[in-house]
């Protein structure tokens, strides 16, 4: 995670036994300048870029890298509702429980996780694919 954001109100980190398994970043996070929130390990990168008003993003593509990953992280956003996130260890240990809110980020990296909708509830999903449809996932 980026120096500068060091309100713990506003990132937790969730790591069990030395494993980063999660990363929430609550919506009331508004950064002044950018702010990248995963480290150059992870396979997803998440921060946030800020801009002034009247800059710009000069056009560009991104060349066609090929890139070999191991694994599935996934970036969910909460856009409406409520919901409770349960994060289990590889191992199969409940690490943590955390309610999330309108706004909110998870950043999931490592180990397992579920989910209790404690309202009607939409969540944005981020994560690298197509998914195949084969069997991706393994319950316990």
């Amino acid at each position: 995670m980026s120096a500068g954001v060091a309100d713990s109100k506003l990132v937790e980190q969730i790591v069990h036994r030395g494993v980063p398994l999660a990363c929430i970043i609550r919506a009331g996070l508004v950064p002044s300048s950018t702010q990248f929130m995963t480290p150059e390990s992870y396979t997803q990168q998440v921060g946030f870029v800020v801009y002034p008003a009247g800059g710009r993003i000069a056009r560009h593509r991104h060349r066609p890298l090929k890139r070999q990953l191991v694994g599935t992280s996934e970036v969910l956003v909460v856009r409406r509702g409520r919901c409770e996130v349960e994060l289990w260890s590889d191992s199969g240990e409940l690490a943590a429980r955390r309610e999330l809110r309108a706004g909110d980020v998870l950043i999931l990296t490592a180990g397992g996780h579920g989910f209790h909708m404690l309202d009607d509830t939409v969540l944005l999903e981020i994560k690298q694919g197509p998914y195949t449809g084969l069997d991706e996932k393994e319950y316990f």
